[in-house]
This record gives structure tokens, C-alpha cells and sequence, in this order.
């Protein structure tokens, strides 16, 4: 694939007239090589031809002239003498070989013996008359050079013939030596002229920017076409300031002769302006600027980022019949600016002032000098304008070029005179134009004196616009006009109409979720407990924060203290997921499930395991009924709870975060309770953590609103709050304040709620424990051991009635339970009394007829007591009363 487009582009790049010029490059240069090598080959070939024959003549007439040779030839034997002397010549000659002949032309030596006394080949006629015969034949040796030259005796009489042959390949051998350094220099040649040639073609294909012939003409016909034929002047100057190029639109617009290209644009007489432009090199785009009687819009633009000279392209455009409309344009272009800004600036919050003030602040100064917005109370509270008692506006936003104005300043409750353009324009709904603030044509019946030192502030026109959205009208809003000396006209209006129909949206927003906000709000807030109740566990202190309205809204955290029999307190936090009033609502579900639950005096694991089946309940119905209604899956919940009698804390959680122990001595660290799946998963268990707590020890719970930033995560949140909460001998209001400084020092983004206890030790003085035979005449005993107690603790008056019901209550343990049987009697805020058995079956109420002899026992404990109940415990089960103290004892 790659050869294939590698092919296609050089075939492509053929087509061009760089890659045309650069093939008939190196055709001339292959040409004028191949030309230049033939010519050596042909010169080195006559050479050796040459070489040859200067070769052979020497050689022979060297032995010719020899006088052994010429005494040789006159004995009877001359081959004896001349065999050995003419193949030593040969030898030292180079030559092929060396014949000594008679005139008749018999051979006396040969290289080859056996050719000895044979007639020599060859041509002899022209030496046996004295001359030299020099002939070139091809023998079995290829092409070979003889020279026969005559043998004179001293006389100058031919007595013999000499030979000297040799092969033109003998003679050429030095000349191939020297070939393939010839043929490197000629590749070397070859290689340097055609790298030249693709550089030059690469120069030009570069210049020609890869085009052909025929794009080449077509270029050109449309560079002429463009620079002439279009309604638009172009110049190009280069960095020496000279102009290269002017079209003839150029020429016209610029009163340019046909003699300009070439010279500097300094030279020639253009207007200072324009001359300084041009010069310039800088960016520009539509700059407008006077040349004679014309407008020219001229947009120039360097070219230094291009190959070439660098310098300048400007453009100029006549733009003489626009001028006209230049300024409608900007004033145009003005206005749609500021309403896109308006889209952008208002409404950026769920806020009524705030947006009442954006609107303000994007009018000033771009479009009025001063604006007021005036709104009916009813939506600063989130509620809709009543316009058949509306007769008062609030201004909730001044803003203007100056401070110092007599106009109302804000939070001012206004109450417009029928007269004047706020008020015909909210009860109308239309917009008010006063062109003529200084012709007083009754806007200043509101208040005359303000109205003349308005006018005498420079205040000189305004609009009223009045709030409209959804077909109510929220308020009005007031632009005034003091510096800009052109009064407000008919188009002003529909600008001032579409701005205020833009904020009037983002107002009305703003005031629907005020309404949702503080409905939430205030729903939640009736959900939440108004006051904690009175107990003596602990001592409790709490923090609630609603998320900010616009950030989160109101969400689902709650908190709660219950207290339990037997001076028992149950502390609650939770959360549940999302926010609004759907939240607040499964809130106050949770809050009173618990409530509900907490009566069955069950564990904390057991308490969540059902909590968690009454969610799943609830999310089937909710599924059921209306899908689009969210799931409560996702809240969660921690319940604790508290002995005073024995200082043992257990806690289970569901989903929710641990809560944090701090001892009397500061050390604080997490409670170490199980961590439990969040309610509505159905089916997986809790488990429970019991801690023994020493007095004095601080309970912290609360929800995840108090830790998560996005700059940290949940384990460097618990770490920083346990840090803040590290300290000795702060109350729980002082941890609580300390925490909020530390972790919430701006508004929240989900709710918050904080809930510290610190818990407390009954004093021993304070409760009694007896351990009860299974025997009814121990019942008289433990009576008797009671009364005593009563007696010491000055509540005598409750005596009786607590003896009734503990000889009921022991009466039916000792009847109907197992053992072992104990009584505990607790002086608390109420007088509690605990009776316990190993049996796990509840006594029930019952009504006794006129003729049963039982079942009165606890119809008569229910009558006495202000509470009972019965709670389990792993051992058996506890039957506990209280009975209300007066206050004081």
C-alpha cells in the first residue's frame, strides 16, 4: 500500500511543472553522460590502436637494426641464434610475439616452435622493397597491431624480415584499469547534477506551490482577474515601504497614477492617516478612515508568518454611502450586546434583590445613568402581587453613575401617587415614557420638592417599565437619564422593554423557590423538635443549619433526644438523601418512626432493623403508586442509647457516620460502632456497640453536611472535627459553637446537624436494688424495705401508692415468672419503680368482670402509675412505673 502511494505521488508530482522541469534535468544530464563516457571508451579504443603500433614499430626495428641479427641471417642456421634472442625481446618488449623471417618470408623464430620454417601470414610485399607494413587483424587473440620492417646488412642490402605483433587488449589493460574510477567519478557527476536538480525543482515546485502547467495559466488568468476585475482595492508593500502591487480599484480609490509600483508609499501623497496605516504593517479589520471625498474601510494584515518578502496585504472597500448608517449600526450593535449580556449578568441567582440588582447594574451607565427597581412586598416574600391592594412599592435596588441623588433609596417603602409613571405603569402594565422631566407634566405630584432637585440634578427624561411575568406584575423598574444629553425616545422603549421582560422572569424565578424555600423551611422546622426534652442522662446541646437557599435547599437532616424508662435517654441523628420538600417530609416520617419504635423500648440494631422494614415498605408503596416519586433508599440513621444507673452507651448505625467519644480528660476518638447498610436495602443485619462511658464523657453525632467540602475528603473531614472537639472541660454549648467556627465558616451546601451530649452518672443515694425470693411472703418484706427508702428521701406522700403497685407487680413475677426476681426504685425526675423477671411473657391489661376473682392487679397499676410499660432484656424481661414528682422533690 504504501509503495502504491508512493507511486501515485510521484506520478502526481510529474504532472507539475517542477516535477516536468526537474525530468528534463535529468534526461540533458543523463544525456551529456552517457555522450561524455562513449567518447572516452571511443578515445581510450585509438589509443590503444595507436599505442599499439608505436609499440610494434619500435620493437622490430629494434631487432631489425641489430647486427647479431644481421650476422644470424647470413649463417646456415640462423634460427639456433635468433629463437632465443627474439623471445628474450618479446618477453622484455610486452609484445605478443617476435618473427625473424627471410625476404622470402620463412619463418627462423616464432613463440610457437612448431611454426618454425612456415611462411609468415601476412603482409610482407611492401618491406621486401624496403619499406614498413603496419596492419591491424583479428586473429584468435581478438584485434592485434603487426609492424614487419626490413633487415639491411651493412651494405644496405635486404637480407631478412622482422615481426613484432601484439593484441590491442594487451596494450588497453592499463586503460581498464583506470574504468571504474571513471565510472565513479562519472556516478558521482551524475549524482551531484541530479540532488541540483531536485533541489531547484524543489525550490520551484515550493514557489509554484505544486501546480501544472495548465493551473499555472489558470492561476495567472485569475491573479489578473482578481486584482482587476474586482470592486476592491489591494496593495502589497514590503518591509522597505515600497508598493509592489496596486489593482486598479486600488488606483482609483487612492488617486494613483500607472507608474507606482516600486516606489515608496511615502512618496506618494497620500493622506497622513492613511499613509501612517499602511506604513504601520499592523493588524487591522475594517478600520474606516478618510481619503479625499471617500470612506474607505481598509483591513491589513502582515505577512510575516508567510514565505516571501514579508510585508503588508491591505484591502480598501468605499464605504462613502454608509457613513450615513455608521452610527445606527454601532448604536445597534450596542444594544444587542447589552441584551446578550442581560442573558448572561441576571438571574445568576435564586435571589429576588440580588437579581433586582443585576438588572440595575447592567442598565448603568451603557444604557441609563441612574436605575431604581421598585417590587411589591408580597414577592420579596415569595408570593404573588395582589393589584387590588398593592398600593405600596419597596426599592429594593438604586444604582448610578453618582451617589448622592434624591431619589428613594432602598429598603424605602414608596407609595406612588396615581400620577406618576410607576404607578400607571404597574397598574397598567404598560410602558411610561417621560421624554420631559422639566416640563413637570404631573409626574411630581409623588413628591414636588424631590421632583425639582431631581431636575436640578441633571435628570432629564425616564422610563418606567413595569415587572411583568407570567401575566403578573411584579414591581416596576425606573431608568433616568442625566448625562446623556439626547432624551429617551419611542426605540428606547422596546430596548427598556426587552430588558425588563428578561429580569421580570429571573425575578418571578427568584421569588417561586423563595416561596418553595421558606415553605420547606418552615415544614422541616415544624418536623425538627422545637425544644429538647427534660432528662437527666445527659446534658445536650444541638446545631441545625438548612442548606443556603440556591446552593442545596432544604434537605433531610434531623436529630433527636427521647427519653427512655428507667432514666434511660436516646440520642438520634440522621439524614436522608436529596433535598426540598420531599426530604423534609421523609424527615418527619423517619422522625416519628422512631419515635414509634423507641416506645417498644427495643436495642438500637433491633429499633434499625425495623426502621429499615418500614422504609422498604414504604418504597414498594411509593413504586407502586407513582414511579416518578423518589425512594427513601439512601437515608440513614444512628441511634443511640444511654443508662445513667450504669454509664453503658449502645449504639448501632445504619448507613450513617460514627460518632466521636470524647473522655472527661480531651482525648477524643471514634466510638468504634459497626457500620451498618443505609436504610431501605432490606434484609442485612445491624449490629450494636456497647462502650462504657466515664462521667463526664461527650457523645458527639452528626450528619455528613458538616464535613464534606470538595476540597477534602470524608477522612480528613472526621479527622479536622476531631481535633476541634479534643479538649477538656468545655461544655457541650461551647463544643458546638467551636465545631460551627471551625468547619462552617460560610454558608453550607447541604444541611447541617450537630448534636454533643454529655453524659451524667445517677448518684448512688439515688436508686435502690433488692433481690426478691420467689416466695408472696417476701412481697411484705420488700414493701416495708421500700417505704423505709421513701421515708429517707422525703416522699412519703408517694408511699402508698408505690407500695400498691410493687405488691402487684412482685405478686405476678412471684405467681406467674421464673426467678431470679429483682426490684429497683429510682429517684429521678419521676419515681421510677422496675421489677424483673427471668420470663420473657408479658402480663396484658385486661378489664375484670364483677365475678372474677383476678385480673385486677395491672387495671389497678395502669389507675396508680403515670407510666408503665415492659421492656426485654436478654435475662427475662423488666416491668417498670413511673410516678410524676412535684416539682422540687
Amino acid at each position: 500500500m504504501d509503495r502504491r502511494l508512493g507511486r501515485l505521488r510521484s506520478w502526481s508530482g510529474l504532472r507539475t511543472v517542477a516535477g516536468q522541469v526537474f525530468v528534463l534535468q535529468v534526461f540533458i544530464i543523463l544525456v551529456l553522460v552517457a555522450a561524455a563516457v562513449a567518447a572516452l571508451l571511443l578515445q581510450s579504443r585509438t589509443d590503444a590502436e595507436r599505442e599499439a603500433r608505436n609499440r610494434t614499430l619500435a620493437v622490430a626495428s629494434a631487432v631489425a637494426s641489430s647486427p647479431s641479427v644481421v650476422q644470424a641471417l647470413s649463417e646456415p642456421k640462423p634460427t639456433v641464434v635468433l629463437q632465443r634472442q627474439a623471445e628474450q625481446t618479446r618477453v622484455r618488449s610486452g609484445v605478443d610475439f617476435v618473427v625473424v623471417m627471410s625476404v622470402d618470408g620463412i619463418r627462423y623464430t616464432h613463440p610457437d616452435p612448431a611454426r618454425i620454417g612456415r611462411h609468415y601470414i601476412g603482409s610482407i610485399t611492401k618491406a621486401q622493397h624496403g619499406g614498413v607494413v603496419t596492419e591491424t587483424t583479428t586473429g584468435t587473440l581478438g584485434p592485434s597491431v603487426r609492424t614487419v620492417v626490413p633487415v639491411r646488412d651493412p651494405g644496405g642490402k635486404i637480407v631478412g624480415l622482422v615481426s613484432a605483433g601484439i593484441t590491442v587488449k594487451r596494450v588497453s589493460v592499463a586503460a581498464d584499469r583506470q574504468a571504474p574510477l571513471v565510472l565513479v567519478a562519472t556516478a558521482l557527476v551524475l549524482a551531484a547534477a541530479t540532488a541540483g536538480s531536485a533541489l531547484i525543482s524543489r525550490r520551484l515546485r515550493r514557489q509554484t506551490h505544486g501546480l501544472g502547467p495548465a493551473q499555472m495559466t489558470r492561476m495567472y488568468e485569475h491573479h489578473d482577474a482578481v486584482l482587476h476585475a474586482v470592486r476592491e482595492g489591494v496593495l502589497i508593500i514590503d518591509r522597505q515601504g515600497r508598493l509592489l502591487l496596486a489593482n486598479d480599484e486600488a488606483r482609483r480609490l487612492l488617486d494613483l497614477g500607472a507608474d507606482v509600483e516600486g516606489r515608496p508609499v511615502s512618496g506618494l501623497g497620500l493622506e497622513p492617516r492613511a499613509e501612517r496605516l499602511l506604513l504601520s504593517g499592523t493588524t487591522s479589520t475594517d478600520r474606516v478612515i478618510k481619503v479625499g471625498t471617500r470612506l474607505l474601510a481598509v483591513s491589513q494584515r502582515p505577512m510575516e508568518q508567510l514565505p516571501g518578502p514579508g510585508g503588508s496585504v491591505t484591502t480598501l472597500r468605499d464605504t462613502t454611502e454608509l457613513s450615513s448608517l455608521v452610527g445606527r449600526v454601532e448604536v445597534v450593535q450596542e444594544r444587542l450586546s447589552l441584551l446578550y449580556e442581560a442573558g448572561l449578568r441576571i438571574g445568576t441567582t435564586l435571589n429576588v434583590t440580588r437579581t433586582a440588582e443585576e438588572l440595575a447594574e447592567l442598565a448603568v451607565p451603557r444604557f441609563a445613568d441612574y436605575v431604581t427597581v421598585d417590587l411589591a412586598d408580597a414577592v420579596l416574600r415569595g408570593e404573588e402581587p395582589n393589584l387590588a391592594t398593592v398600593a405600596e412599592l419597596r426599592r429594593v435596588a438604586l444604582h448610578g453613575v453618582r451617589t448622592g441623588t434624591p431619589l428613594y433609596p432602598t429598603g424605602e417603602l414608596i407609595h406612588f401617587d396615581p400620577s406618576t409613571p410607576q404607578a400607571a405603569g404597574f397598574g397598567s402594565g404598560r410602558m411610561v415614557l417621560e421624554a420631559d422631566m422639566a416640563a413637570f407634566s404631573g409626574w411630581q405630584a409623588q413628591a414636588p420638592d424631590r421632583a425639582r432637585a431631581l431636575v436640578a440634578a441633571g435628570i432629564h427624561s425616564m422610563i418606567a417599565a413595569p415587572l411583568r411575568a407570567r401575566g403578573v406584575i411584579l414591581g416596576v423598574a425606573t431608568f433616568w437619564r442625566s448625562r446623556e444629553p439626547t432624551p429617551y425616545d419611542q426605540e428606547d422603549l422596546s430596548l427598556a422593554e426587552e430588558l425588563v421582560a428578561r429580569a421580570a422572569v429571573s425575578i418571578d424565578n427568584a421569588r417561586r423557590f423563595t416561596r418553595e424555600h421558606a415553605t420547606a423551611v418552615a415544614l422541616q422546622r415544624s418536623l425538627l423538635p422545637h425544644a429538647l426534652p427534660e432528662q437527666s442522662a445527659v446534658e445536650v446541646a444541638h446545631r441545625y443549619l438548612p442548606a443556603e437557599a440556591g446552593l442545596g435547599g432544604v434537605g433531610g437532616d434531623w436529630f433527636d433526644v427521647i427519653p427512655l424508662p428507667g432514666a434511660r435517654v436516646a440520642i438520634v441523628v440522621g439524614d436522608v438523601v436529596g433535598h426540598g420538600l420531599h426530604a423534609a417530609a421523609t424527615m418527619g416520617q423517619l422522625r416519628t418512626a422512631v419515635h414509634n419504635f423507641s416506645t417498644l423500648d427495643l436495642p438500637p440494631d433491633e429499633l434499625l432493623w425495623h426502621l429499615d422494614e418500614l422504609v422498604t415498605r414504604i418504597d414498594q408503596d411509593r413504586d407502586d403508586d407513582n414511579a416518578d416519586t423518589p425512594t427513601l433508599t439512601g437515608a440513614t440513621c444512628l441511634y443511640a442509647v444511654y443508662d445513667p444507673v450504669s454509664g453503658r452507651c449502645s449504639m448501632a448505625r445504619a448507613g450513617h457516620l460514627e460518632p466521636l467519644v470524647v473522655h472527661p480528660d480531651g482525648r477524643a476518638r471514634l466510638a468504634g460502632v459497626p457500620a451498618g447498610p443505609p436504610l431501605g436495602l432490606g434484609g442485612l443485619p445491624y449490629e450494636k456497640a456497647e462502650i462504657q462511658l466515664p462521667p463526664s464523657s461527650t457523645i458527639v453525632l452528626y450528619t455528613d453536611g458538616l464535613l464534606e467540602e470538595r476540597q477534602r475528603d470524608i477522612d480528613e473531614g472526621i479527622e479536622r472535627l476531631r481535633g476541634v472537639v479534643a479538649h477538656a472541660g468545655r461544655t457541650p454549648e461551647q463544643m458546638c459553637q467551636a465545631v460551627m467556627d471551625a468547619l462552617l465558616p460560610t454558608a453550607p451546601r447541604d444541611d447541617v446537624a450537630l448534636l454533643v451530649a454529655r453524659t451524667r452518672l445517677l448518684d448512688g443515694d439515688r436508686m435502690a436494688l433488692w433481690q426478691v425470693e420467689s416466695d408472696p411472703a417476701a412481697v411484705s418484706g420488700v414493701r416495708a424495705c421500700v417505704s423505709g427508702l421513701l421515708h429517707d428521701w422525703g416522699l412519703d406522700e408517694e408511699a402508698f401508692t408505690l407500695e400498691l403497685i410493687l405488691s402487684e407487680l412482685v405478686t405476678n413475677a412471684i405467681r406467674y415468672a421464673t426467678g431470679p426476681i429483682t426490684v429497683r426504685v429510682i429517684r429521678d425526675r419521676s419515681l421510677i419503680c422496675e421489677v424483673s423477671d427471668g420470663s420473657s411473657v408479658s402480663p396484658h391489661l385486661r378489664r375484670a368482670a364483677g365475678m372474677d376473682e383476678g385480673g385486677r392487679g395491672l387495671f389497678l397499676v395502669a389507675q396508680f402509675a403515670d407510666r408503665w410499660g415492659t421492656r426485654y432484656t436478654p435475662e427475662g424481661k423488666v416491668i417498670w412505673t413511673e410516678q410524676q414528682l412535684p416539682v422540687g422533690q
